[in-house]
């Protein structure tokens, strides 16, 4: 009997280790759905119609931002506007830095390296360098390197000397930020370490 409650335990445990991340994932995704399907202030409208709209809109003022001098003009305007209005310029320039950093034409996060922040024991943590030169703050010889949280959208920055940073060179920026977040577990690549195989 207790052999036969382990194995219905265990079962149940591989069953949450397999649905887990697909359902997290799926909720995940219905939730930003939902959450935009429901900008559109209208009552009684048809499910996703709303979503559509709203990516709709958000393309068309891309377009037009971008493609036109009136449109860029006005949203130039509004923004700065926004960096001059006392309280709120703090807010706005830094989000609209946070979301360039990912996906604008100057993205941030492109320089994953490695930090020794430890010597002994010898310790290194994976970051993505922001400023290569901090000589602007009175630090000579100082980079600015981006540290994720593992799990979180968080994270933290450190100045250190140049010395204690060395290019990452066998990820790309988006696998070294997935490594960094998933906490190292996952599987980036297979390398060749001393004639056998390791995971990095």
């Amino acid at each position: 009997m207790r052999r036969f409650a382990a194995i219905l335990l265990r079962s149940f445990l591989q069953g949450l280790l397999l649905l887990s991340p697909i359902a997290l994932t799926g909720f995940l995704l219905y939730s930003i759905f939902d959450k935009i399907d429901s900008l559109v202030p209208v009552d009684k409208m048809p499910r996703g119609l709303g979503f559509i709209v709203i990516i709709v809109t958000v393309t068309v003022i891309g377009f037009l931002g971008t493609r036109f001098f009136i449109g860029k003009w006005v949203f130039d305007s509004f923004a700065n506007l926004l960096e001059h209005t006392p309280g709120v310029k703090y807010i706005y320039s830094s989000i609209r830095d946070l979301v360039k950093s990912f996906v604008g034409d100057k993205k941030r996060f492109n320089k994953p390296v490695w930090v020794c922040v430890n010597y002994n024991p010898e310790v290194w943590r994976i970051g993505f360098m922001t400023q290569g030169d901090m000589t602007h703050l009175g630090m000579g010889n100082k980079v600015a390197v981006y540290m994720p949280h593992a799990y979180a959208i968080s994270g933290w920055v450190i100045i250190t000397e140049s010395k204690n940073v060395k290019p990452v060179t066998t990820m790309t920026s988006g696998e070294a930020m997935k490594f960094a977040v998933s906490g190292g577990i996952t599987i980036v690549e297979d390398v060749e370490i001393n004639g056998t195989k390791d995971q990095l």
